[in-house]
């Protein structure tokens, strides 16, 4: 009679094998912001996929602007504007302040992809760090502009500008009226400074591209945020 020994041993790996792969599905199901083919939803905390889920909006108005319907966000499609590679098609206004905080100009218009990062910067990074720093929210915005149909300065490639897949935020405005910039607080040695340099680090890995005053003089005044779609996933960070 052969030993029943090696049929036990089979069958206990069979049962592990089973009970790992119903635990895989089970995670898989649990954390959808780390799997690329799971649809992005903004209730979804932010995960190794987020980055790539947002940067393949850039190419997909529908998906994108689906994404903001499902969250019930409130906003103005603006007018396609511009054309070949000025041609910025995804340009929206946010009606309310819950994604992102009122945005002065109010007329900015960045493209939806760009959009969808900075509420998510919003939750995760600004306010946050605002309640850190200051025990307040940040109630404002205000930003130097979206879609200037343009180069890099200095460059012959095209700035993300030139589809509005890019927004420069100069200022922050907390809910007692306080005003912190970027061209008067980056250097202060005081709690200002921190939440800016604070804020630039907690944005890295969201945008495509960060740059701020520790990049270039062209940057002094403001953070350049955008959605850039870069070979294999990376992002730029000054």
């Amino acid at each position: 009679m052969k030993s029943l020994r090696p049929y036990l041993i089979w069958f206990g790996v069979a049962v592990l094998l089973a009970f790992g792969a119903i635990r895989g599905m089970q995670w898989v199901r649990d954390h959808p912001e780390h799997i690329p083919t799971a649809r992005f939803e903004f209730a979804h905390p932010q995960g190794w996929a987020t980055h790539r889920k947002l940067t393949g909006f850039v190419d997909d108005d529908a998906a994108c602007f689906a994404a903001f319907d499902r969250a019930g966000a409130g906003y103005l499609r603006r007018p396609v504007v511009g054309d070949g590679m000025c041609r910025a098609s995804q340009r929206m206004i946010l009606t309310g302040n819950s994604f992102v905080p009122t945005m002065r100009p109010a007329n900015a218009g960045p493209g939806c992809a760009v959009t969808a990062a900075m509420a998510l910067w919003n939750r995760d990074v600004v306010q946050p760090l605002a309640e850190k720093h200051f025990g307040q929210k940040v109630v404002a915005l205000e930003n130097l502009g979206s879609y200037n149909c343009r180069k890099i300065a200095g460059r012959q490639a095209q700035s993300e500008h030139s589809t509005a897949n890019a927004i420069d935020i100069s200022a922050f405005i907390l809910a007692d009226g306080t005003r912190i910039s970027l061209v008067n607080d980056w250097d202060d040695a005081d709690v200002r400074r921190d939440f800016l340099r604070e804020v630039r680090d907690g944005s890295c890995g969201l945008f495509g591209t960060v740059l701020s005053p520790d990049y270039n003089r062209a940057h002094a005044d403001h953070f350049h945020l955008d959605m850039a779609v870069r070979t294999v996933g990376w992002s730029a960070c000054r």
